[in-house]
């Protein structure tokens, strides 16, 4: 083969791997652009205003935790044709089933509510009334998926998964010091020492980083769009580049406050946004809009997760490429998510800020038990075969359990002894 017929057809291999990337590519990407929702902006800009760098270091070892535990959805979804609930119930019987689903339906509807508490706030920037915004956000919703077609669906997800990348020039308008951020964010550090508020700022960041409608939702849509075992390694890599992505937009948020808000008790993205403006019209508009668009697509994510886990529990059609007479059940619930968590919003006096940043640290208290059903899953032989975990998997995936149980129960030692730590 002489140089040029070679040249051709490395570069014909590597258009024919881009081509059947894109193929393939939507489950991992989505799954984790979307965790970083309203909540997660919301989490990241108060610990940039809280701690500025300090706590960057934590937020990128975070990155891999979430790569190895939704690469199991991955594997799980493409061998058993399964969604998430449907292989609990499968697996482990009736009883642990239902435990795993009222967890995820009460944790979903709580982080659907701060999706929407995120959008509205947002917008109210602009002028736009929370009713307005509510209304809007279940029209375009209900638009996107009643085309009947999970492809659809998924690239006009991809669309705002690109706007959430807002935040990386965002940080650059506000000139941070690199020094700085080399040398308080990458080397861990404890800013204050270990005391209650530590902890729930830890938990919190954990929570929105790792959350238990990801392995419900990835699992399902990767089920939804049919990939099959030979497609495992692309789903990985989709997985993983989500994984970058979802870090450094966190980075570039606790960036952007930590450089010009630490210190101002900042608590919500949303207030970030308005002290911004006043120092940099664009940079606060760059922040609102990028929360919004946060919302938008955790509520995109976490409205299905819930209804692919009712269908796969109850046995209803629950298929995005089922028309609304074939799965009305499916739709049906979608509907309801969105209506009742968006109506919660709009209740005079609700404690926006609290129930955001409180939701977090509900959902990482409950995702040990959900990891724990997925290790399990993922080592049985019999429904995994040679997809099942290899020892540095169950490590990896083991250490991450017993850390956040760890954290969960000093973080609850604080709170009931508030002087043990100093």
């Amino acid at each position: 083969m002489n140089l040029h017929s070679s040249i051709y057809y490395h570069f014909h291999r590597f258009i024919k791997a881009i081509q059947i990337y894109f193929a393939i590519a939507g489950p991992g990407i989505i799954v984790m652009l979307a965790d970083n929702d309203a909540g997660g902006i919301t989490t990241y800009a108060a610990t940039g205003a809280k701690y500025g760098f300090n706590l960057i270091w934590f937020l990128v070892l975070l990155g891999p935790v979430a790569y190895f535990v939704q690469e199991m959805t991955v594997r799980l979804g493409a061998v058993t044709k399964r969604g998430h609930a449907e292989a609990i119930f499968d697996a482990f019987g009736s009883f642990w089933g239902w435990f795993s689903f009222i967890d995820l339906t009460l944790v979903n509807w709580l982080t659907l509510i701060t999706e929407f508490i995120g959008m509205t706030a947002a917008l109210v920037i602009f002028g736009i009334s929370p009713i307005v915004t509510v209304a809007m956000v279940c029209t375009l919703m209900g638009i996107m998926i009643i085309n009947g077609r999970y492809w659809t669906w998924e690239k006009l997800s991809l669309v705002f998964c690109a706007l959430n990348l807002i935040y990386i020039p965002a940080a650059f308008l506000v000139h941070p010091s690199v020094p700085d951020i080399l040398k308080f964010g990458l080397i861990p550090n404890f800013p204050g020492g270990f005391n209650g508020e530590l902890f729930f700022f830890l938990m919190a960041n954990i929570g929105t980083t790792i959350a238990p409608w990801m392995l419900f939702f990835q699992q399902s849509s990767v089920v939804d769009k049919g990939m099959k075992e030979k497609d495992i390694p692309w789903g990985r890599f989709d997985t993983l580049i989500g994984s970058i992505f979802t870090v450094v937009v966190a980075v570039f948020v606790i960036v952007v406050t930590g450089t010009l808000l630490r210190g101002s008790g900042i608590d919500s993205a949303a207030r970030a946004a308005i002290e911004l403006m006043k120092t940099n019209h664009y940079l606060g508009t760059f922040l609102a809009i990028g929360l919004f668009n946060a919302g938008l697509l955790g509520a995109i994510c976490i409205s299905l997760a819930s209804s692919w886990a009712f269908g796969e529990v109850f046995g209803w059609a629950h298929s995005l490429n089922n028309k609304i007479r074939e799965a009305p059940w499916f739709y049906i619930c979608y509907f309801f998510a969105l209506i009742t968590a968006g109506t919660v919003v709009l209740i005079p006096g609700a404690p926006l800020v609290l129930i955001t940043l409180f939701v977090q640290v509900i959902a990482v208290t409950l995702l040990p038990a959900a990891l724990v059903f997925l290790i399990l899953l993922l080592n049985n032989e019999e429904l995994m075969g040679k997809y099942k975990n290899t020892l540095g998997q169950n490590i990896i995936s083991i250490t991450v359990v017993v850390l956040i149980i760890l954290l969960s129960t000093l973080y609850a030692i604080s709170t009931l002894f508030p002087n043990l730590f100093g």
